[in-house]
């Protein structure tokens, strides 16, 4: 019964040593390393560009702005983003940082919430142009078309050096 026993464990380790040879001089075969999507990919050249680290968080906040239809506030932005592993300050950091950088806005539209959308002055003002915003659901469209004309002479220095928000409040055409 011994022997039987001591060839069975014999046998297993000739096996196992066997096969831990055949590993050895098996080419090693890496996995796959997923290629980043070419918004992802953007996105990180945007932040680096502006002088911002690319961190998951950066990324995710300006992806949701990009993608927002309308400017949406902090409240938004984290319930967007509540699969995340990121708390409401880190997400609230990050949109600052973003401001900061110029690669996002920061507007009020009348009721005290600071909303963010993406695109910073540079980006957006070429002109003095208008926002028309619905009353019903909040969405902000840009007005590009509808010029402002402000005069060089008598007025605040803001309007001169182009630091102004022009608001146009009504339903849009889908609440309507």
């Amino acid at each position: 019964m011994n022997r039987i026993h001591a060839d069975g464990v014999s046998a297993t380790v000739a096996i196992a040593v066997a096969i831990a040879k055949s590993l050895a001089h098996a080419p090693r075969v890496r996995p796959p390393v997923p290629t980043p999507s070419p918004s992802t990919s953007e996105l990180k050249d945007r932040l680096r560009g502006a002088g911002l680290r690319a961190t998951a968080s950066r990324i995710a906040v300006l992806d949701a702005l990009q993608s927002a239809s309308r400017p949406l506030s902090h409240a938004e932005v984290v319930d967007l983003l509540k699969d995340g592993p990121w708390d409401r300050a880190t997400l609230y950091r990050n949109l600052i940082d973003l401001v900061g950088a110029e690669l996002a806005q920061k507007v009020e539209l009348g009721d005290r919430t600071w909303r963010f959308h993406s695109g910073g002055r540079s980006d957006h003002d070429a002109a003095i142009h208008p926002h028309f915003i619905c009353t019903e659901c909040g969405e902000v469209r840009c007005l590009p078309d509808v010029s402002v004309n402000v005069p060089r002479r008598g007025v605040p220095r803001s309007l001169q050096e182009r630091h102004v928000e022009v608001q146009l409040r009504g339903v849009c055409d889908t609440c309507d």
